[in-house]
């Protein structure tokens, strides 16, 4: 699988405390990269450097193998990454069709558009579309948002991503809060996307949901890239070993990483 989005060598400081320590980290087409590591280990502010939210103070992020500027979330957005947070970002009085063109609203043809009127029609159909490929058991395009399950909500905000997504969904504790059926659905969903190509990094602290979900496994400790697994052949105690330091985990193929 090619690589579609990746860091090398990424540092980033805040006063004296060094957070990522060259960091490599690689998430390829059609697969699902799980970024693992105990609290205080660098793994939210490696999102935010790779979504835009934040600006590394060294090293290179690239798309396609091409360095960009990741300035802003509107910047990442462009280059076809879109990110899934753990408090969804979406509006409860809003039904999933309406959340899912929420910011990037489609006006109706000719004059009508002109004067701002909404297309309604168009993007509830591309939203069912996307909401039907998907699989998603959310039956009502209009019901209020905040009236849906926890498990269907975040279906929602995951098919969002999925809709304008290009190249990437980062997903930050996609099933925290949601029941063990709840889970299976979102895992199952998780799956999904990656089986359009899409490259999909997920960031949990539920080791046997890193092994059902991902296809490698990358695990930072102490703002250092520890270990690169994968994950059919990875065990949780490696993990949790990895995390913590007590085992000394190689990686199982030579990366990427120049």
């Amino acid at each position: 699988m090619s690589v579609v989005l990746e860091a090398r060598g990424v540092v980033k400081s805040f006063g004296h405390v060094d957070v990522l320590r060259e960091v490599d980290f690689a998430a390829r087409a059609g697969e699902v990269t799980a970024l693992i590591g105990d609290n205080g280990a660098g793994k939210s502010t490696l999102i935010k450097i790779l979504s835009g939210a934040l600006q590394r103070d060294g090293g290179e992020v690239l798309i396609d193998g091409k360095p960009v500027q990741m300035g802003s979330p509107t910047r990442a957005r462009e280059l076809g990454i879109e990110t899934v947070y753990q408090d969804l970002a979406l509006a409860p009085e809003l039904g999933p069709a309406e959340n899912a063109f929420a910011g990037r609203e489609l006006l109706r043809p000719g004059l009508a558009g002109r004067l701002g009127m909404l297309d309604k029609k168009t993007m509830r159909a591309r939203a069912e579309e996307a909401f039907t490929s998907m699989g998603t058991d959310v039956k009502d395009l209009d019901a209020p948002v905040g009236a849906l399950s926890g498990g269907q909500r975040q279906s929602v905000a995951i098919c969002r991503a999925v809709m304008w997504a290009r190249r990437v969904v980062i997903m930050d504790e996609p099933t925290a809060a949601l029941g063990v059926r709840q889970t299976g659905k979102v895992i199952e969903l998780v799956r999904r996307v990656a089986s359009t190509g899409v490259a999909v990094v997920l960031i949990t602290h539920n080791m046997p949901e890193v092994l059902e979900a991902a296809d490698r496994v990358q695990v930072l400790r102490l703002g250092r890239m520890v270990a690169d697994l994968e994950a059919r052949t990875a065990t949780v105690e490696q993990l949790v070993g990895a995390m913590t330091g007590a085992l000394d985990v190689r990686t199982d193929t030579p990366g990427d990483h120049r």
